[in-house]
């Protein structure tokens, strides 16, 4: 490959990715730097760690649209207010059901005035009417103007555990960034397998898989670690963004990734922010897994592992690169981690702190330790130790944001099984289910079929979660279908459809911003590449699950 060289960008540092900063399905592509990429994105001095003085570590980008390039305000912010249309049409999907559709008698009216404010709740967060957190403030309003719900249960969420949990996973991924640990992790990996386009495209989705379980954000991982060094490696062969030269190499290894993150999501409790929440959602639906971590790992981990073996090789041979050696990368990469210089103290406390932390996941139940106060004190550690200042902590506004928009969103999911609606929605879908004489299997087919297809409706991986993941359990529930594997089959697939469009996720939106893949591959591509997982974790699954003896 002709002159594989690295160089250093210049751009200010900017927060981490809000997980949905990519709701508005409008993506600019991020054009180059007047200089070239490299690996690692300079952060402001106050932030790099005093011994780095060659190539500073990257910091992620703010959101989809932000990674390299200043995105224009959200067109909400500038017209003054909300989207008139969007507005009327989030409205009018919550107050046709209010008062068009017959209340079923089975379902009391206080339950149908809150599912209709659900609705329109979800409604707004598909069609963008304000930006998320504003959106769902609006909705929580409502329950409690409407007196559909008291004050204290309208807030309960907010001291939902698992709501912590994901907060605090973003103060872990800035400190991954901070270090410049997740890019070194990285960087050995294109060191040892990057001879080829194929084997760098495994060195990267193989990094992903050890940096995962303890960096719980698939967006923070794509917008820290692994876009950057896309990007690098695709400029310096000659492969730009937005040119015919992007599929030399660039739009390979972005699909690549992409296609990729969603196995390494999927393969850890503790690797995407969804997982966390599906496992709290199935427990207040009536399933309880033990010993969650190892459950969650064991039951994933040969599906998981096939999908990863299989998409870069796939897209490969169905979406093939141009440049099929990089013969100098390795070299590069070598050259790149002597610049980096030896492992800095603050990013040998990264990896203590998150041994600990993980070990804690692991084994947290055994003796008694709950997965949130295994996260306080690995954060409290990183505060005490200065890895992270409480600075670090209060610009994570994404962290804060997610917080209020995603306690409301769970919050009006759980009332809505508190008073009956889920039930009486699966009972439903049960009776049409067996109104076709379908066995359990035939019923799981259908079902996770329906889930899965339905986020082309979506854009957050969390919101689709938050909103349907309850009533389609229970749906499982009344077919008959095995518990546990109803409860985590739907939570491995909410990491699986994170890739079908350039909207359906965070690191989805950031991949496509990339401007290296057209939006008619990204449509081919993503469905392409869903097919074959689901084939993957059919066939491979349903042999693994039954040896594990989950039905």
């Amino acid at each position: 490959m002709a002159s594989l060289r690295l160089a250093v960008s210049h751009r200010p540092a900017l927060p981490l990715p809000t997980p949905h900063s990519h709701l508005r399905r409008r993506h600019l592509p991020l054009p180059p730097s007047p200089n070239s990429l490299s690996l690692a994105v300079p952060i402001s001095p106050r932030l790099c760690p005093a011994t780095r003085r060659h190539l500073p570590p990257l910091l992620a980008s703010a959101s989809a649209a932000q990674a390299a390039s200043p995105s224009p305000k959200p067109a909400a912010e500038a017209a003054g207010g909300a989207k008139p249309l969007p507005l009327l049409a989030s409205l009018a999907a919550g107050l046709a059901v209010c008062f068009l559709v017959p209340r079923p008698a089975e379902v009391t009216p206080q339950a149908w005035q809150l599912l209709s404010i659900f609705l329109s709740t979800i409604a707004g967060l598909v069609l963008g009417p304000l930006p998320v957190g504003a959106w769902a403030f609006l909705g929580l309003t409502a329950t409690v103007a409407t007196r559909t719900l008291p004050f204290a249960a309208a807030f309960g969420a907010f001291t939902n555990e698992v709501i912590w949990l994901i907060v605090i996973s973003f103060f872990f991924a800035r400190g991954f960034v901070k270090t410049g640990l997740g890019d070194r992790v990285a960087t050995y990996f294109v060191k040892w397998l990057g001879r080829s386009t194929l084997g760098l495209s495994y060195g990267l989705a193989i990094s992903e898989v050890f940096i995962a379980p303890a960096m719980p954000s698939t967006t923070a991982r794509a917008g820290g670690v692994f876009l950057p060094i896309v990007k690098s490696l695709s400029l310096s062969s000659g492969s730009k963004p937005n040119d015919p030269s992007a599929k030399k190499l660039g739009a390979y290894l972005v699909q690549s990734q992409l296609q990729a993150s969603g196995n390494s999501s999927a393969l850890f409790l503790t690797a995407a922010a969804q997982n966390l929440l599906c496992l709290k959602l199935a427990e207040e639906v009536g399933v309880k897994i033990g010993n969650p971590w190892i459950t969650w790992f064991k039951v994933a981990s040969l599906p998981a592992l096939v999908g990863l073996l299989v998409t870069p090789y796939l897209l490969y041979k169905i979406f093939p690169p141009e440049i099929k050696d990089t013969p100098e990368a390795p070299a590069l990469a070598a050259q790149r981690l002597k610049n980096m210089g030896p492992v800095t103290r603050n990013e040998w406390v990264m990896i203590g702190t998150m041994l600990l932390a993980v070990s804690l996941w692991i084994f947290g139940d055994t003796i008694g330790v709950s997965s949130v106060v295994a996260a306080m004190i690995g954060l409290s550690i990183l505060l005490l130790l200065g890895v992270l200042n409480w600075d670090d902590c209060l610009n994570e506004k994404s962290a804060w944001d997610t917080l209020a928009w995603f306690a409301i969103l769970v919050g009006m999911a759980g009332q809505l099984t508190n008073v009956g609606i889920v039930s009486w929605m699966s009972n439903c879908v049960a009776k049409v289910l067996q109104s076709f004489s379908l066995s359990w299997p035939a019923a799981f087919g259908v079902l996770q079929a329906s889930y899965f297809f339905i986020h082309y409706l979506f854009a957050s991986q969390t919101a689709h979660v938050g909103a349907l993941y309850s009533a389609f359990l229970a749906m499982h529930l009344a077919a008959g279908v095995p518990a546990v594997l109803s409860a985590l089959a739907l939570a491995y697939n909410a990491n699986l459809f994170g890739s079908l469009t350039h909207f359906s996720s965070g690191q989805s939106a950031l991949y496509f911003g990339a401007g290296y893949v057209d939006l008619p591959d990204v449509f081919k591509l993503g469905f392409t590449t869903a097919a074959i997982n689901a084939v993957i974790w059919g066939v491979v699954g349903a042999f693994w699950w039954k040896f594990l003896g989950l039905y």
